[in-house]
């Protein structure tokens, strides 16, 4: 199991560590609960660090980008980045991924943190056009400063104006005293701030700079769970659970990065999908009676037959009732449908809605 740069921290922090993704990873500090409200309502820092990093260099980079992902990256401007997946050329889902453009002719590529050597060589499979490709998965940290604070608190650690970076935006400058860090107002906390690119050996002063900073804001480590539940909230796809190699970007509601603008791994068969419509989708659902969902439970109708399952499932911190996201057959997905999710063996009552759950 690999430690990222800062696990001796979260060790002497007190942090309950779960190995994850192949990493020592901190899953929670003083409690789920807390460090959720802590984000939500001040500013809160996640070590996530084991998340993977390429850079793709050459004339060809943007080309090689329009192949495998299917989003449109001919509309990024340079210190603009793009959420997008990468569909595996049998209609499901490789990675899902963010790009950031820092010019003509190189990109920064960031992947989830267990599916780097899978995306490595699908990536290396489609490069038939001389694209330099850099894997600096390991020598790369990356912190999430999230929450409505983060800006305010820290100012002070740098001269690029905080406030005025716009979402998926980012730029390069100096930060807790290090030059060249790349700071990107980019997260999956659903309530504002940013993630900070930095190299290993730079990464335990910044942290420290960081606490230094934010003292007077409320500032905590935060674990993976609350980074879950968070995210949860706000209805962000997770890979693995809501979204997998079997999984289409359509039926998972990512139509919105499904641009047929060009052509793309998958285009013909995603645009058929579209015309013809999905069997499946993924929908939100909270509970409308007492209990809390769990991945892979059971979906069923009022007669008790299985229309679906449970991907990503919690009681929700925010709001405090169970919330989570599943695939059901088309006719169960319209807003407001009756669903059941199979708690215990007992058909628990739920309805499809609205995302994000939980709204500012």
């Amino acid at each position: 199991m690999k430690n990222t740069a800062l696990s001796h921290k979260h060790i002497e922090l007190g942090a309950k560590m779960v190995p994850f993704a192949g990493y020592n990873m901190p899953v929670q500090y003083e409690g789920v609960n807390a460090e959720h409200e802590t984000v939500r309502n001040a500013v809160g820092v996640f070590d996530v660090s084991h998340m993977g990093e390429f850079i793709l260099r050459g004339s060809n980079a943007l080309a090689l980008i329009q192949k495998f992902a299917s989003n449109d990256a001919s509309v990024l401007v340079d210190g603009k980045a793009q959420y997008t997946c990468m569909p595996n050329g049998k209609g499901g889902i490789v990675d899902d991924l963010i790009i950031y453009r820092v010019n003509a002719n190189e990109f920064f590529i960031v992947v989830n943190a267990s599916n780097i050597d899978k995306d490595w060589n699908w990536i290396s499979s489609l490069n038939d056009l001389d694209v330099e490709m850099e894997n600096v998965s390991d020598s790369y940290s990356l912190l999430a400063i999230q929450g409505p604070k983060a800006a305010e608190a820290m100012q002070s650690l740098t001269d690029i104006n905080l406030s005025e970076m716009v979402y998926y935006t980012f730029t390069k400058g100096t930060f807790a005293g290090i030059e060249n860090i790349m700071v990107s107002a980019t997260g999956y906390t659903g309530s504002g701030g940013f993630e900070i690119y930095v190299k290993n050996e730079d990464v335990e002063h910044v942290w420290n700079e960081v606490f230094k900073a934010g003292a007077d804001f409320g500032i905590k480590p935060i674990g993976l769970a609350a980074r879950d539940t968070l995210r949860l909230e706000m209805g962000f796809c997770l890979y693995g659970n809501d979204i997998d190699d079997t999984t289409s970007p359509l039926e998972a509601g990512l139509g919105w990065i499904t641009k047929f603008t060009k052509e793309f791994t998958d285009s013909e068969f995603l645009k058929k999908q579209k015309e013809e419509g999905v069997t499946r989708k993924l929908v939100a659902f909270e509970m409308i009676e007492r209990g809390i969902p769990r991945h892979d439970y059971p979906i069923i109708d009022a007669s008790g037959n299985v229309i679906g399952k449970v991907t990503s499932g919690t009681m929700s911190p925010s709001m405090k009732i169970g919330i989570g996201l599943g695939y059901v057959t088309k006719e169960h997905s319209a807003l407001e449908s009756e669903i059941f999710i199979e708690i215990r063996e007992k058909g628990v009552k739920a309805k499809v809605t609205k995302l994000p759950f939980y709204k500012k």
